[in-house]
């Protein structure tokens, strides 16, 4: 008797709570490991001009003009990690020689 009181009880508060709008948070999920595409200069914001590149560390690094290859080449890690915060996960380099876009 105690058994069948106690699971009514239960399925009592669980109708309750769905009925509340209340929701079981399922656990969290790692990120997945691509981020979003690169559509936004990591320098001034602009959008990118597919021409306008940098490869860094296996990466390819676009830009919205001339001039901020050159400013993120004073200190790329600093626009990786802003693009990294804003959850952009730059393309990895072409296989061959890299190279600067002009």
């Amino acid at each position: 008797m105690k058994r069948v009181m106690m699971t009514m009880i239960v399925a009592t508060v669980l109708a309750f709570s769905v009925a509340a709008g209340w929701a079981i948070e399922p656990p969290m999920m790692e990120k997945p490991l691509a981020g979003k595409t690169q559509v936004a200069c990591p320098v001034r914001g602009g959008n990118v001009d597919k021409n306008l590149y940098a490869d860094y560390k296996g990466q390819r690094i676009y830009f919205c003009c001339k001039g901020c290859d050159e400013e993120f080449k004073k200190n790329p890690e600093k626009y990786l990690e802003k693009m990294k915060s804003q959850g952009v996960t730059p393309e990895k380099c072409p296989t061959g020689p890299a190279k600067s876009g002009q």
